[in-house]
C-alpha cells in the first residue's frame, strides 16, 4: 500500500503525522476523512480513489498547491509497549479495505515536554531535568558544591589555588594515648597467648620515639595481674625483641619503669620485687645486658625503690644454680603444677576455712590456683574431710562452702557431680578408717540436697550399706568349718 502525505495550504507536509494517537483522539476540531473509495473535498484524484488520504485544500488557493519541501519518509510507528498501531506516518492504515477514523490535531508544541524529533518514545526531554526554572534531577544539588561562583560574596580565591598539594599527615601519638591503645592489646594477649598478633598490632601504632614505652607499658599492666600473666609478659618481651623493639628500647623502657616505681608502689606495694624479677628474667633471656643490673651506678638519679629492684635482680642472677632457674622465676602457674602440689594446696585451703569460716577468702584462694578443670578435687577433699571429722559443725560449714561455690559459679555442676561420685566409688576404703562413714554420708548428702546444689544423678547413685547378715539367716544354722578344702 502506498501512502503519501498531502501538502497543506502553504505547501509543507502535514505536521499532523508527528502527533501521537492520543492527541488525535483528544482533538475534535477537524473531522476524519473517509477512505475506502471516498474522495477529498477539493476534487478527485487517482490516489484518493485507491483509498489513500489527502487533506482537503481550499479552492481559492489551488494555484499554491505545489510541493515546496520534500515530504518526510513515512514509517510505521509503535507505541511505548512495542505494539504496532497500524498507522503509517501518523495516518491509520486500511484494514480489510476499510480505515478507521482519525482526528487531525492542531500544532500545540508550546507546552509539550515530549521530544519534537518524532523518533522518541514520548518521554520528557533530558529525563525531566531540562528547561528554564526547574530544579533538575534529584541529587544534582550536591554537584553544585564542586563549582563555586566567583561572584559569590563568600568566594575565597586563595582556597581555590590549583598549586596547592595535599599530603596525608598522621599525627604522632602521645604517651597517654599509646597506653590506652596498648592496654587492650596486652589484655587480649592474656586470653589467646599469640605473640605474633601482638607484634602486628604494635607495628600499626608504633612510631620512633614510642618504642621504649612498649616495655614499660606491658610491665605496668602485668603488675596488676597474677604470676601466670607475668610469665606471659616475660615471654612477650622476649618475642618482641629484635622485631618490634631493640635492646636499647628495652633498656630505656626499664629505666622509665625504675623512675616511676615510687608512684607504682602506691598501687602495688610489691612492685620493686616484681620489677626486679622482670629485670632478672630479661637478662636471662638475653634481652638486657648484664651490666644494667651489675653496675647500678651508671644510672642517673636512681631512687630507693629502684635500688631495691636492682638488688633483687642482682641476687637472682648470682644464685648458685645459675640462670637456668630464672625460667621459673614466676613459678609454675595453673595446670603446669603437679597434681600433688595442687591437692596439698586445696587441703590447706579447706583447713584454713574451717578455722576462720571466711568464705570470701576461700573463694580468692581458689581463684589464685587457676585450675578450673581440677575443682572436683576440692569437692572430693571437702566430703572426705567431713566424713573423717564426725562432726555436725563441720558438716554445716562444708555444706555452706560448697553451696557458695555453686552460687558463685566457681565450681560448675559437672565438677560438683564428679567430686561426689568419686567419694561414692571410694566408700569401700573410707569405711575401713571411718566405720560410720555411710551414716555421715547419708546425712551430709541430705543436707546438701536441702541446700539445692546437688543434681539428681548424685542422689540416684547414693550408696547404701545393707544390714549385716547373721549365720543362721544364710546357711540354715550350720557352723562353717575353720578350713575350706582346696579343690583340684
Amino acid at each position: 500500500m502506498e501512502v503519501e502525505a498531502a501538502p497543506n495550504q502553504n505547501g509543507y507536509a502535514s505536521a499532523e503525522s508527528r502527533e501521537s494517537s492520543v492527541e488525535r483522539e483528544l482533538n475534535g476540531d477537524i473531522k476524519a476523512v473517509e477512505l475506502n473509495g471516498g474522495t477529498a473535498a477539493g476534487g478527485s484524484s487517482p490516489k484518493a480513489q485507491n483509498g489513500l488520504m489527502k487533506k482537503p485544500a481550499n479552492v481559492g488557493d489551488s494555484h499554491d498547491l505545489r510541493i515546496k519541501k520534500k515530504a518526510k519518509r513515512l514509517i510505521q510507528r509503535q507505541n511505548s509497549r512495542g505494539e504496532s498501531n497500524g498507522a503509517v506516518g501518523g495516518l491509520p492504515a486500511a484494514i480489510n479495505g476499510s480505515a478507521k477514523d482519525y482526528v487531525v490535531p492542531q500544532r500545540r508544541w508550546k507546552n509539550s515536554r515530549r521530544s519534537r524529533s518524532g523518533y522518541g518514545r514520548g518521554l520528557p526531554k533530558k529525563g525531566g531535568a531540562g528547561g528554564k526554572g526547574v530544579w533538575g534531577l534529584p541529587g544534582s544539588e550536591a554537584l553544585e558544591e564542586l563549582y563555586e561562583d566567583e561572584n559569590d560574596p563568600n568566594y575565597d580565591s586563595e582556597s581555590n589555588d590549583q598549586n596547592v598539594v595535599l599530603t596525608e599527615v598522621i599525627p604522632e601519638l602521645t604517651t597517654e594515648k599509646f597506653f590506652k591503645l596498648a592496654e587492650p592489646i596486652v589484655l587480649e594477649y592474656y586470653e589467646h597467648g599469640d605473640t605474633h598478633e601482638v607484634a602486628v598490632n604494635f607495628d600499626d601504632i608504633l612510631t620512633g620515639f614510642l618504642r621504649p614505652y612498649v616495655t614499660s607499658v606491658i610491665v605496668e599492666i602485668a603488675l596488676d595481674h597474677k604470676d601466670s600473666q607475668r610469665e606471659m609478659t616475660s615471654v612477650l618481651i622476649s618475642d618482641l625483641y629484635g622485631r618490634v623493639i631493640t635492646a636499647k628500647d628495652i633498656e630505656k623502657g626499664f629505666e622509665i619503669l625504675l623512675a616511676n616505681l615510687p608512684d607504682l608502689t602506691l598501687d602495688t606495694p610489691d612492685a620493686p620485687n616484681i620489677v626486679g624479677n622482670f629485670l632478672a628474667r630479661a637478662v636471662a633471656d638475653d634481652c638486657l645486658p648484664p651490666k644494667f643490673v651489675t653496675k647500678p651506678s651508671e644510672h642517673a638519679e636512681v631512687n630507693e625503690h629502684a635500688m631495691t629492684a636492682i638488688r633483687r635482680a642482682d641476687t637472682l642472677l648470682h644464685m648458685k644454680q645459675g640462670w637456668a632457674h630464672l625460667d621459673n622465676v614466676w613459678g609454675m602457674g595453673g595446670p603446669l603444677r603437679p597434681v600433688k602440689t595442687i591437692t596439698k594446696q586445696m587441703t590447706l585451703l579447706l583447713k584454713e576455712y574451717l578455722s576462720s569460716r571466711d568464705i570470701q577468702e576461700a573463694h580468692r584462694c581458689l581463684r589464685e590456683l587457676e585450675v578450673p578443670h581440677f575443682h572436683h578435687e576440692l569437692v572430693y577433699e571437702a566430703v572426705v574431710m567431713t566424713l573423717e571429722s564426725i562432726s555436725q559443725t563441720t558438716e554445716e560449714a562444708m555444706c555452706a562452702l560448697l553451696s557458695s561455690l555453686d552460687k558463685a559459679c566457681l565450681v560448675l555442676p559437672a565438677g560438683m557431680e564428679q567430686g561426689f561420685l568419686r567419694v561414692f566409688d571410694d566408700m569401700a576404703d573410707i569405711v575401713l578408717d571411718v566405720p560410720l562413714a555411710y551414716i555421715i554420708l547419708d546425712r551430709f548428702v541430705e543436707r546438701c540436697n536441702r541446700a539445692g546444689f546437688i543434681t539428681d544423678k548424685i542422689l540416684s547413685n547414693m550408696p547404701s550399706r545393707g544390714r549385716k547378715r547373721f549365720v543362721s539367716e544364710g546357711d540354715g544354722g550350720h557352723i562353717k568349718p575353720p578350713t575350706i578344702p582346696i579343690r583340684d
